[in-house]
Formats: C-alpha cells, sequence, structure tokens
C-alpha cells in the first residue's frame, strides 16, 4: 500500500522535545514501512525515519526563531501533499481540518486522525461545511463535542514495546511529564506529592503561550523542598525519568483526548495516578495499572496504596492493549476500507493538477 503521513510542522518527527502528535507519527510511520508498506512522510527536514521524506521546511518551525508566520509554511505543505496526491492509495493527515477544503477536491482516499482538544466553538461551522470528511478520534470520550462528525474509527495510540524498558523495582518519587499549562495542573501534583511526603520531578515543557501562567502560578512552587523542576525532556529521556518513579501523577483539568503519557508509564511498570476525565477511564483501569481519583484527598489516599499493584501489570497491559503493532493494524484496516469505499472514477484517475512550472501532471489510469 502507498501511504502518506502528514505531519505538522511545529516540531520535527520524531519530536526533539515535547511533542505528542508528532511521536505518534513517528511510531506509526515506521511501523508501516517496517511490515512493507510504501510510506512518505511530509514533515520538516530535520525529522527522522526509514520512509521516504518530503522535506517541507528545512527544520521544526519551534526551533527556528526567524519563523513570525508558521501558517505560511503550513500552506506550502499543504500543495505539496497536493502536487504529489497521484501517487498514493491513502493520505493520513494529522493537521485537524486545515486541509478540508482541499481534500474535498482530490478525489484520493483519506482520513484525518484528530489529536487536540475539540470542545472550541468556533470549529463547530467547518465540521458542519465538511461534514464527509472521515476522522478519526483517539479516544471514545474525545467524540463528545462534535457527535456528528463522520468519526469513521477510534485508535488508541501504541508505542514500540523496545521503546522503553520495563524496570519492576518501586520507584522512590513521584513524576510528573507534560506541559506546564492550565489544564495540566502542574500544581494539583505539587500539592499531592507534598500531602504524601514524597518528593515530586517535574519534566515539563513551557510553551510560550503558557509563559505568564508558569511565572505566576508554577513557578513560586517551584521553590518548595520537594519539588525538583528538570525542565523539558525528550524521548531518549523519558525511561529514566518514569522508570525510576513509584508512580505518575496526571491530574488533569480537562477532557484530555488521550494522554501519551499514561501508555509510557505503564511502558515502563510504572502506575499512573489519574483524575477521573476524558480519556482516562479508558486508558487505566482503576486498581490494574492505577487509580482513578476526583481529588486531591483520593490522590493521597492512592499514593498510599501504590504498594498494592503489580508494576510487571502494568507493563503486561500496555503490552496487550498500546503497542504501535495493534495501533498499526488498527489504521491498515481503516485504510483499507477507505480505498474499497472510493468510487471508481476517483481510484481510476485522480488529478489533473499544475505543477509549478504549468505543466498538468498526466491523468493515471488503473486502479490503486
Amino acid at each position: 500500500m502507498r501511504i502518506a503521513q502528514v505531519a505538522p510542522l511545529i516540531e520535527s518527527v520524531p519530536p526533539q522535545g515535547y511533542g505528542g502528535t508528532e511521536l505518534v507519527v513517528s511510531y506509526l510511520t515506521e511501523e508501516l514501512v517496517r511490515v512493507g508498506h510504501q510510506v512518505t512522510l511530509f514533515a520538516s527536514g530535520d525529522s527522522q525515519t526509514a520512509a521516504e521524506l518530503v522535506p517541507c521546511v528545512p527544520r521544526a518551525l519551534r526551533l527556528d526563531d526567524d519563523i513570525i508566520d508558521p501558517l505560511a509554511h503550513q500552506v506550502v505543505e499543504l500543495e505539496s501533499v497536493a502536487a504529489q496526491a497521484h501517487r498514493f492509495d491513502v493520505i493520513h493527515w494529522h493537521l485537524d481540518y486545515f486541509h478540508f477544503p482541499l481534500s474535498r477536491r482530490m478525489g484520493v482516499p483519506h482520513v484525518t486522525t484528530l489529536h487536540g482538544r475539540l470542545d472550541i466553538p468556533d470549529i463547530q461551522p467547518v465540521y458542519r461545511e465538511f461534514a464527509e470528511m472521515p476522522v478519526v478520534s483517539i479516544s471514545n470520550d474525545q467524540r463528545g463535542p462534535l457527535p456528528d462528525a463522520n468519526w469513521v474509527a477510534t485508535i488508541h495510540h501504541g508505542m514500540p514495546p523496545d521503546a522503553i524498558q520495563p524496570r519492576f523495582e518501586a520507584g522512590d518519587y513521584l513524576a510528573f511529564l507534560g506541559r506546564i499549562s492550565p489544564e495540566k495542573r502542574a500544581d494539583r501534583a505539587i500539592e499531592i506529592a507534598r500531602r504524601s511526603g514524597l518528593p515530586l520531578r517535574i519534566a515539563a515543557k513551557v510553551d510560550d503561550a503558557d509563559q505568564e501562567y508558569y511565572r505566576q502560578e508554577i513557578e513560586p512552587l517551584l521553590e518548595a523542598a520537594h519539588v525538583d523542576f528538570v525542565g523539558e525532556i525528550g524521548p531518549d529521556d523519558k525511561g529514566d525519568f518514569l522508570g525510576h518513579a513509584s508512580a505518575l501523577l496526571f491530574p488533569i483539568d480537562w477532557s484530555e483526548p488521550f494522554g501519551l503519557v499514561m501508555i509510557e508509564a505503564m511502558a515502563c511498570g510504572t502506575p499512573v495516578i489519574a483524575y477521573r476525565s476524558g480519556s482516562v477511564p479508558e486508558v487505566i483501569t482503576d486498581g490494574v495499572n492505577g487509580f482513578l481519583v476526583d481529588g486531591i484527598d483520593e490522590s493521597v489516599a492512592a499514593v498510599g496504596r501504590l504498594g498494592g499493584l503489580s508494576r510487571e501489570e502494568c507493563r503486561r497491559t500496555f503490552d496487550e492493549r498500546f503497542t504501535v503493532e495493534r495501533m498499526a493494524r488498527d489504521y491498515l484496516a481503516l485504510y483499507d476500507h477507505l480505498i474499497a469505499g472510493a468510487q471508481p472514477a476517483d481510484r481510476a484517475a485522480i488529478e489533473v493538477m499544475a505543477d509549478r512550472g504549468g505543466k498538468a501532471l498526466s491523468r493515471r489510469q488503473g486502479s490503486v
């Protein structure tokens, strides 16, 4: 199968630091290549992949201080995909809704995985207008704000079994890994650790949009003796950080669409103490691979019950439900369904597009 994966340009694939979407795109792309498919990855030029890489910018936009308008580069990426669309049996988008007008007109089987929050009123008209666009949710809960979208599957994230090695000895600190933002609630994690009498290590990225929140609400709390602020870490450091923790704290204050860090912790054998919100109950089975809680008091009590959980069972849950092999199988089954459902006219000849030199790409005959 000839598959295009279209990634955001803000981070490389995989990301050098924090970047959940780009990390999932990397895992999926490499697994599809491994099992024998022809994959083309549209991403930043500093991405690393076994697939054919189409570099749409020289390096990740977040790392380039000269970038003023990132959307300009994304427009160029859209055109790059459109100009090569005839090469693919299916195009898998990871850009939210930005490509919808283009996809409506290209006639190529396609699907979009929605990685972010959908409870934003401004996007409602987009999904009403483009109601035919096939979209994938990364949890069932994520669908709530857009119940009438053209949901074709829920596919939970997965990661390579060997990306993080498990560690079955009990850790000696609590961990918080992710972003410093109001919805992630690092402040709750700091209070849970204080009341539990355990040190807390925080490995977190601070986006530009969250700098004021960080300075006003979180930075003063980092002076507490039990808190160690590590800063942003990349994929290579997550195993040690999570593996030596007694638990990951996930005290979110929003409907998290998935929460990749939860399965990263499980891959280490580290249980998760998570607020019962968003996708969390789909990932964490209470009393098996962690605890579901509804407040700080319950979180502190859960820390006291960590000794009753099996770190081996946490890893076993990961191996059974959250590997990249399972994720890739789910997507391949969906790709097959989308290709089979394409109209014959679409499948026989899908474009007459002008390239930059003004030449029309010839109409391609035969099935895809």
